[in-house]
């Protein structure tokens, strides 16, 4: 940082790794141009075997490329939902995890339990209880262990839905969440999390681009000059997409029965192709809804060809 201090105003490229943008918060301090880069654009300027110095020229390299694409710089509210998102999900993970496992157990003695996690909870409500009038095949020490098992999976609860409640109120807090808030199938949980990943979203020059960051764009086989698409290219953000496609099924059953470009698209989508085809192509369009309306002081509206309107 002392020789980034002493240096006049430069570009300084780096790979977009853990720490970069921290780092590129307090070189752009300086006055220098901070242009972050995904590591998969630089391996190809990478020549022979890897080190340091050639790590380097590959970065200087593809820092020059006209065509190369950066990494914004996120600000540290960005990085703090960012980080939310990723301790919610991995509670979600944890209890996704001890549901299985207590599937699991009561299968390995013969008791099968309808697909849902309410389901399995008052199951297990009912089974456990000292008044029930059908015994349960269920040993002293696999009930003891059961019983903690509900207490870890009811604190895993508290604790989402504590995450859950501070998404809502992050939304109302935020102009460009709650204008996000306002398209069918995004909620506070996707407002906040596209806020946090996308920004304004003006890295993204098409509708398009965004819907390709997230994966949720046909992958490319042409050879030849005949084109050939074939499923979603999956790349890019994980999460992102997974929430997109969730919103999608939500949003689904009411979208088709509306009146409207929106409507009308989907149901004659729905004649022709598979229901999970359906859903994906409806969060690809979710995903431009929602960079018209993050490039934009405009909250969704349907009236007028599914586009936002001013306000």
């Amino acid at each position: 940082m002392k020789l980034a201090s002493r240096l006049p105003a430069c570009v300084i490229a780096m790979e977009a790794c853990c720490g970069a943008h921290h780092l590129g918060r307090l070189l752009q301090a300086y006055g220098h141009v901070i242009r972050l880069i995904s590591p998969e654009y630089v391996q190809p300027y990478v020549k022979a075997q890897k080190n340091d110095e050639r790590d380097a020229e590959a970065i200087a390299e593809a820092a020059t490329r006209p065509t190369m694409r950066f990494v914004d710089l996120k600000s540290e509210d960005q990085l703090d939902m960012q980080t939310l998102h990723r301790a919610r999900s991995r509670l979600v993970g944890q209890r996704t995890a001890l549901i299985n496992q207590l599937r699991a157990m009561l299968l390995e003695r013969g008791i099968a339990v309808a697909q849902g996690r309410h389901r399995l909870a008052r199951y297990l409500a009912q089974a456990l209880d000292d008044g029930n009038a059908e015994p349960v095949p269920l040993s002293l020490r696999i009930r003891l262990l059961i019983e903690d098992m509900r207490a870890q999976w009811s604190e895993l609860d508290r604790r989402i839905a504590s995450f859950d409640a501070e998404f809502v109120a992050a939304t109302r807090s935020d102009e460009a969440a709650r204008r996000l808030s306002t398209i069918p199938g995004i909620g506070a949980l996707n407002a906040t999390a596209l806020v946090a990943a996308v920004g304004d979203a003006r890295s993204f020059a098409r509708a398009r681009d965004l819907a390709a960051w997230l994966g949720l764009v046909p992958r490319q086989a042409t050879t030849g000059g005949r084109p050939r698409l074939l499923g979603i290219t999956k790349r890019g953000n994980k999460y992102l997409r997974t929430l997109l496609i969730h919103g999608a099924r939500a949003a689904l059953p009411s979208l088709a029965t509306t009146e409207g470009v929106l409507g009308n698209w989907l149901r004659g989508l729905s004649a022709r192709a598979h229901r999970n085809t359906v859903i994906v192509a409806l969060a690809n369009k979710l995903a431009r809804i929602a960079w018209a309306v993050l490039r934009s002081t405009a909250i969704y509206s349907a009236r007028i060809s599914d586009r936002p309107t001013a306000v």
